[in-house]
């Protein structure tokens, strides 16, 4: 066990590029020595919980899953706004609550069961739902998963907070990001050996392997050793809400740091566009889409490291640089939309320019994450996560929405070129932030 631990160690500071994995900045002394230990942990409930993500998609497997038991369209626009925004709208009024735990990841364990839950009642809906009720019955699944989805966000970079340190957070996200990717490959090959669409079998195994992602997730977290916490200034979800508000109207690097992060939801609003403008343009379906997320995969194993590296020195450079790269794809993909030439219509442009804007979405989530969890303390870290995302859950409807008539109106090439514009906005933002590490 001592050999294992010293081998543990080792594997620890090699993966952070230090000698000293006794470094414990901004984190109790008892956790100090559980550090490596708990830095893999964090690891392997990051494979879990992607591996899920990707198998769960509300971008791919589920809209699939609304075709197959014969769900009306209109619900099918519903998916990806209850993903995403319910998972980030109810975490202000749960902030309060998990203050009130002095160790975290039990909350953490709650969701990721929970999620692996829902998961499996999608999977036995595959196989027996049908119709207006069948879809009804997806989306109050979604509606839960996605909510446990918020608890386990807020939980997860609260323990991570209290158990990893500083200039060790991004490294951490970064390796955690490209073993994940391999996790996202293997979802995206899986993809590519279905041409036609899936039958309902194919589903509800995607599916269960999602939920299973789940049980990886919430065991790993019971199994950080996480120090007891502070519990004092527990809120219910009204208060937490006028605590946030004066934090806004107080700490103006918080109020500065949401501003630009609501910049940045550019890098994530356009994927599905180039996406969509690569099937439209080649003609291809699954194949295409299973590419996509390939590539995607490929991009994620390559540049997480990186990113977490550099986000461990100035997470405000990672988010300015991001935003350039944002740009730069968003221009490049309405290009490819208007460029003559039978090239055009092949997915691989289109892939390319999808994979660079995944390296870029990339660095924009571990910037943004590596500073707000830097920019908070013990104290108040929970609260300002919590609030950022629900500010963010809220923009994510109300843009997403005008996002959608836009591209209605004037097409996703055009669209593209705002998302661009948006882009530079964050360039600017971000660059005038201050350093936190």
């Amino acid at each position: 066990m001592a050999e294992h631990n010293v081998s543990q160690t080792r594997l620890y500071e090699w993966l952070t590029g230090d000698d000293d994995s006794r470094m414990c900045d901004d984190i109790p002394e008892s956790a100090c020595d559980e550090q490596p230990r708990n830095f893999f942990l964090h690891i392997w409930a990051s494979l879990g919980n992607k591996l899920a993500d990707e198998l769960s998609s509300a971008r791919l497997v589920l809209p699939w899953l609304m075709g197959i038991i014969g769900a009306p369209i209109w619900m099918v626009g519903l998916l990806v706004p209850i993903r995403e925004s319910g998972a980030l709208l109810p975490q202000i009024f749960v902030a309060g609550f998990i203050r009130l735990k002095p160790k975290r990841k039990w909350v953490w364990v709650v969701g990721a069961l929970t999620q692996a839950f829902a998961a499996l009642t999608l999977a036995v809906l595959a196989l027996f739902a049908t119709g207006t009720l069948g879809g009804a019955l997806v989306l109050t699944a979604l509606v839960l998963l996605s909510l446990a989805r918020g608890l386990s966000s807020i939980a997860t970079k609260d323990v991570l907070g209290k158990t990893i340190a500083k200039r060790r957070r991004g490294t951490l996200m970064g390796w955690s990001g490209s073993i994940a990717g391999g996790a996202t490959l293997v979802a995206g090959t899986l993809l590519m050996l279905f041409e036609s669409r899936p039958g309902h079998l194919v589903v509800a195994i995607l599916l269960a392997i999602a939920a299973c992602g789940w049980l990886i997730n919430a065991i790993a977290a019971a199994r950080i050793k996480e120090a007891p916490g502070a519990v004092e200034g527990g809120e219910n979800g009204w208060d937490s809400i006028k605590q946030g508000l004066s934090l806004l109207k107080d700490d103006r690097t918080f109020l500065h740091f949401n501003l630009a992060r609501a910049l940045l939801l550019s890098s994530a609003l356009a994927l599905p566009y180039i996406a969509l403008l690569g099937q439209n343009q080649s003609g291809t379906d699954l194949g295409g889409l299973g590419i996509l997320i390939v590539v995607s995969g490929l991009a994620a194993m390559v540049a997480s490291p990186v990113w977490g590296k550099r986000a461990d020195q100035s997470s405000r450079g990672v988010m300015r640089d991001a935003a350039i790269g944002t740009a730069i794809c968003c221009i490049m993909g309405a290009s490819l939309a208007w460029l003559p030439g039978e090239w055009t219509h092949s997915i691989w442009p289109y892939a390319a320019v999808y994979a660079l804007l995944v390296i870029v979405h990339h660095g924009v989530r571990l910037g943004r994450k590596t500073y707000l969890v830097d920019m908070a303390s013990q104290d108040n870290r929970a609260l300002y996560v919590a609030l950022s995302n629900t500010l963010t859950g809220v923009l994510m409807l109300i843009v997403g929405g005008l996002i959608g008539a836009f591209a209605q109106w004037f097409g996703s090439g055009t669209l593209l070129l705002m998302l661009a514009a948006t882009a530079v906005g964050a360039i600017l933002s971000t660059h005038q932030l201050p350093e936190v590490e």
